[in-house]
């Protein structure tokens, strides 16, 4: 298990990574166009990759009122992009620091709809690198909208091959 948390932590820094190197060569104006999606702009889809992955990283470290970034982010496309890349490299290194025990570890909290939710830390982890994928796959769908059929693959397959 410590071993899968720890490729799939690495490969959503790396993916993400890549995914923002994209996004900045593009313009900005293209970056903040409408463009049909869960999320309407390439900007806003990841401010909410960002706002997810720093509110789970806030639940696994127990805080009890979860602030995300998006509530008051109003800088550029490096500033985002930054943001969410500094968020995916704490999870990185948190799964490279926690032993099973902490994977195994079941964390209680209440949703902004005051339901209470337990949850194992590993299915957490599964969970953000799962999301972070999907909205990934509507950054690829809407930059090929917008004009742009050329984008990196960020597949954990490819990920795999290129860490070898």
């Amino acid at each position: 298990m410590k071993e899968l948390m720890k490729q799939q932590a690495a490969c959503n820094h790396w993916a993400n990574q890549r995914m923002a190197e994209t996004l900045l060569a593009l313009p900005d104006a293209v970056c903040r166009q409408e463009t049909p999606s869960s999320f309407n702009s390439l900007h806003k889809t990841l401010l909410h990759i960002w706002d997810a992955e720093s509110g789970w990283w806030q639940r696994l470290k127990l805080q009890e009122r979860i602030e995300l970034p998006g509530k008051t982010f109003n800088g550029t496309m490096e500033e985002l992009a930054g943001g969410l890349l500094n968020q995916s490299k704490l999870w990185e290194e948190w799964v490279n620091q926690a032993s099973a025990n902490a994977l195994d570890h079941v964390i209680q909290f209440q949703t902004s709809k005051r339901e209470l939710v337990k949850i194992k830390t590993c299915q957490l982890l599964l969970h953000v690198f799962n999301h972070s994928t999907y909205h990934r796959g509507q950054l690829v769908t809407m930059l090929h909208q917008l004009g742009y059929p050329k984008v990196p693959s960020t597949d954990f397959f490819l990920w795999l091959k290129l860490k070898k």
